[in-house]
């Protein structure tokens, strides 16, 4: 008991003087995290649009995909991106693996699903009140995608939240591809593993509070968002 309270009080101390290593570990993660998200609602909240506007064969398939890649186990997604970047794999002359551009890869495809399928059910509640009115404007599909995304931008920021928050929180996909390098790939989930499996608990602990402050701070934020759209629409 007091081991643990004293690698508590060397935690703190770590994050009290800003330990540069540390600094280092939680900068990384958000920039991989963040570069990520970004990346992932540049390609899902359009295409969930799209696949909320257009019917076309196979379209039930496409949703059921969508739905069911929201819960893709890191583990496989981790071991498809690492297939496709290995030497022997069909981007492996990019020479991307185990860099930190990898692990962006590895989190837009764990977290692409996810906005795309609820931006998909977003857009489609909205295209069942504004459908007659875009009828009689004569709306391009493209536009009607442009001004549903739009009218829909709080609930999607609280989507983005989410997904910034699986994100962050993932370990499997983006040691596998990243491979977990001192100073290089290293962020605050893979961090936490080794340093515990390493016994350095206060450096373990101080990732840990960094990052459990990081996901309380994102489901604020996703209530307050949502709640000030509700005031606003309400």
């Amino acid at each position: 008991m007091a081991a643990d309270s004293n690698a508590l009080s060397v935690a703190l101390s770590l994050l009290i003087n800003l330990d540069a290593a540390l600094v280092d570990i939680v900068l990384l993660s958000l920039q991989v995290s963040l570069l990520a998200v970004c990346l992932a609602a540049l390609i899902g909240f359009p295409l969930g649009a799209a696949v909320a506007l257009w019917r076309f064969p196979g379209r039930g398939l496409v949703v059921v995909a969508l739905n069911a890649l929201m819960g893709l186990p890191p583990v496989v997604a981790g071991l498809v991106v690492y297939l496709l970047l290995s030497r022997a794999g069909p981007l492996g002359e990019w020479g991307l693996l185990f860099t930190p551009n990898a692990m962006v890869i590895a989190q837009v495809v764990l977290v692409l699903p996810i906005l795309a399928a609820l931006s998909r059910q977003k857009v489609e509640e909205l295209l069942a009140e504004y459908q007659e009115q875009f009828v009689s404007l004569g709306m391009s599909r493209l536009r009607m995608i442009q001004t549903l995304l739009w009218d829909a931008r709080f609930a999607l920021l609280t989507v983005l939240l989410a997904g910034f928050g699986r994100a962050s929180a993932e370990v499997g996909a983006v040691m596998m591809v990243g491979g977990n390098i001192d100073g290089v790939t290293r962020v605050m989930t893979t961090s936490i593993v080794l340093e515990t499996s390493k016994g350095n608990l206060p450096l373990a602990l101080g990732l840990g509070i960094v990052l459990l402050t990081l996901v309380l701070v994102i489901n604020a934020a996703a209530y307050l968002v949502g709640e000030w759209a509700r005031r606003r629409t309400g």
